[in-house]
């Protein structure tokens, strides 16, 4: 991403924000939203790329049924 040890620091130490343009990156490269990136999404995903769409709805269903218990 073409970006220093010095600006991930200072990223990291809350002496700078990074561009929107760079969140937009970052959140791409991570395959995360932006609001997750700035803490204010705390949902939680899961990753069903390749499976089925019976499969996933397989994992949906055991998702309802804890939630009800």
């Amino acid at each position: 991403m073409n970006v220093t040890k010095q600006t991930i620091s200072n990223w990291e130490n809350n002496n700078i924000l990074p561009s929107i343009d760079m969140l937009v990156k970052i959140s791409h490269y991570f395959s995360v939203s932006t609001d997750y990136l700035l803490e204010l999404d705390n949902r939680f995903y899961l990753e069903v790329s390749g499976l089925t769409v019976e499969q996933i709805a397989h994992i949906q269903q055991i998702i309802n049924d804890i939630r009800r218990h």
